[in-house]
Parts: structure tokens; C-alpha cells; sequence
């Protein structure tokens, strides 16, 4: 018997005015998985992480994580989730030392443990060479890794990534990988949006894809590959198929959203 979904929604829509930005999606990730969100630009990939994480409320559909249903318990749902939003939310005025303390006693951790919790992240983050440096002088790396040590510091179940990996140079990006697989090593369940599908490909166990706001895939990596491969035979001997190589995700994503141009159209300026 497979176990209860971490992550369910139910005919999941948000609307906007006349817009559907996000249109009866159901999604079901299992316990212990590394899932990716994936989209084109304006899909409703971040609309679904704020609907996932209740920061924004649906127009119609159910969310469920950890088995509790978000509109019925907000703060017990939140309480075991940590979350890297889009905007990462940080309060500029502080040190970084002051944030992770002040996000792990939010979370509900005691004084000396959200204190011992700040020492650790913070050297692991490597923010530690200049502890008076108010956030809003970090760069933009460094944010993100302080987002990161925030939405981890209370331990959480399920953690939710919108686009973690967007301006962070290769040495923090290892840092932020090895971190987030040994927490997969643990038990828990990790939903990443992000447009670099190589990072994708290489963490990701199961992927839904998300086009003009409903759901058009769904599956681990080789389910999709199996399905793109047999709607889709390799023309001539040229493609996919017909070769060793396996389809890349990037290849994958593009047959499903429709993606490829033609290869002969081009900008007349640019010949």
C-alpha cells in the first residue's frame, strides 16, 4: 500500500480577475521525494508555491500537506514547512545572526537552541566573516543563503523552493545542494521550482511540468521520458529513440510545453 501523499491538491485554481493563472491542478508528491515544479515564464509555478504554503488563498480546489488541509490548519501546516519564496522576504535592518534567531524563535524554538541553531548555519553558510553586516548590505548570494538557513533552522518536514539557485555563484550552489540532499538522506520532502533544468535533472527524482496554468505532466524523470519517446518517435534515425543517449530533461520539457522554434526562423538584423 503506498504511503499517504506529503503534498496533495484537489482541482487546486486560482483566479484573478477574468485570469486563471492556475487551473484545477492535482498534484501528489510522496514522502521523502525531491520534486520539481516546472513551467515557462508565467505558467502559475510561483501562484502554486504561495497557494502550497498559504500565502495565498485559492479560488476553488483543496491543499493538503502532512495529511492537514492548509485552509483548516494554517499554523499547524506551517509550523513543519520551511519556505524559500520567490522575493525571500528578509528584514534588511538586521544582521544575519539577529534574522536566523529571530526566524527560529518565531518557529517556536527556545533561546538557546535558536541560538546554537544561528552559530551553526551561519558558519556552515559561510556568513560568518562579517557578523555586524546588516542584511541589506549583503549581496544577493548571501541573501539567499540566509533565506535558506531561515526556512531550515526549525527542522522542517517539507521544504518549499522558489527559484533557490537564481544568482548564487557554483561554491554556494554546492553548499546549498549538499544541504538540501542530506535533508532528502533524512526523511524529508522537497518541492523546487527552478529554471535551470540541469540542476533539476541532476536532484529531482519526479518532476510536474505546468503550462498556461494546468498541469501537463507528471511522473519521475523516466515515466516522462518514456512518455515523450512514445508520443513523439525519433524522426530518421536522428533524434531520441533511436540513439543510446537518453533524453535530457531540457529536451523533455520542450517536447511537452511545445517549446522548440523552428530552427530557420531567426531576427533579420542579426542574418
Amino acid at each position: 500500500m503506498d504511503a499517504a501523499p506529503t503534498i496533495s491538491t484537489e482541482n487546486l485554481t486560482r483566479r484573478f480577475g477574468d485570469l486563471v493563472a492556475v487551473d484545477n491542478v492535482n498534484l501528489r508528491v510522496a514522502p521523502g521525494q525531491f520534486f520539481g515544479f516546472l513551467g515557462p515564464n508565467g505558467a502559475g509555478k510561483s501562484t502554486t508555491i504561495k497557494m502550497l504554503t498559504g500565502l495565498l488563498a485559492p479560488s476553488s480546489g483543496r491543499v493538503e500537506i502532512l495529511g492537514l488541509d492548509m485552509e483548516k490548519n494554517p499554523v499547524e501546516v506551517k509550523r513543519q514547512i520551511g519556505v524559500v519564496p520567490e522575493g525571500m522576504a528578509l528584514f534588511g535592518r538586521l544582521t544575519g545572526a539577529e534574522f536566523l534567531n529571530f526566524a527560529g524563535r518565531m518557529y517556536g524554538l527556545d533561546r538557546e537552541t535558536a541560538a546554537r541553531r544561528t552559530a551553526e548555519l551561519i558558519d556552515f553558510m559561510q556568513l560568518a566573516n562579517q557578523p555586524k553586516k546588516l542584511v541589506t548590505d549583503y549581496s544577493h548570494g548571501m541573501q539567499k543563503k540566509l533565506a535558506m538557513a531561515a526556512a531550515v533552522i526549525h527542522g522542517p518536514k517539507v521544504l518549499f523552493l522558489d527559484e533557490p539557485f537564481e544568482g548564487v555563484d557554483a561554491i554556494a550552489a554546492g553548499t546549498l545542494k549538499s544541504m538540501l540532499q542530506g535533508m532528502i538522506a533524512r526523511g524529508a520532502t522537497i518541492f523546487l521550482t527552478s529554471h535551470v533544468l540541469e540542476i533539476v535533472e541532476r536532484l529531482c527524482s519526479h518532476v510536474a511540468i505546468i503550462h498556461q496554468g494546468r498541469l501537463v505532466a507528471q511522473g519521475s524523470l523516466e515515466e516522462l521520458r518514456e512518455g515523450v519517446e512514445a508520443k513523439a518517435p525519433a524522426e530518421s534515425g536522428n533524434g531520441p529513440g533511436t540513439s543510446n543517449e537518453k533524453m535530457t530533461l531540457e529536451e523533455i520539457f520542450l517536447r511537452i510545453v511545445g517549446g522548440v522554434r523552428d530552427q530557420n526562423q531567426e531576427l533579420s538584423w542579426l542574418g
